[in-house]
């Protein structure tokens, strides 16, 4: 039996929000310590990757990743330390959401239909699949 998997955002207001997009691209640049090397680890375009972050260094009082241009020793980007806080908040507050479901939906879980085939349609395929289907109808 596989336990749910939980993904949820965080609106702190309504321009301020934190979720699995943002915090993987957080991740990303603290183990490459760029923001370009980030967006293709991870298939993004620079610039929506650095569009999430301008996002989150809006959002906050205390800037989330700071970055400095090429040159002669190279580019980069880093969390700050706010930035190392925001993603360990969210990863905690993300384990104990976790461990909270899979007991109280543990009951439910043992009910779920086996899967019918190996390999699922991923959903954002599936929903572009439908919404050209439903336009050229």
């Amino acid at each position: 039996m596989k336990s749910p998997v939980i993904r949820f955002r965080i609106d702190f207001n309504h321009e301020a929000n934190v979720g699995p997009g943002k915090i993987q691209l957080l991740e990303t640049i603290k183990r490459s310590g760029s923001i370009s090397q980030a967006a293709r680890d991870i298939g993004m375009s620079y610039r929506r990757a650095w569009l999430l972050i301008n996002s989150l260094n809006t959002s906050f009082q205390d800037l989330v990743v700071v970055s400095s241009t090429g040159g002669a020793g190279g580019g980069g980007a880093r969390l700050t330390e706010f930035g190392e806080r925001l993603l360990g908040s969210y990863r905690a507050l993300e384990r104990d959401i976790t461990e909270l479901s899979q007991e109280r939906l543990k009951e439910i879980t043992k009910l779920v239909a086996k899967q019918k085939s190996a390999s699922p349609v991923p959903r954002k395929a599936l929903a572009r699949r439908l919404e050209r289907n439903s336009t050229a109808i």
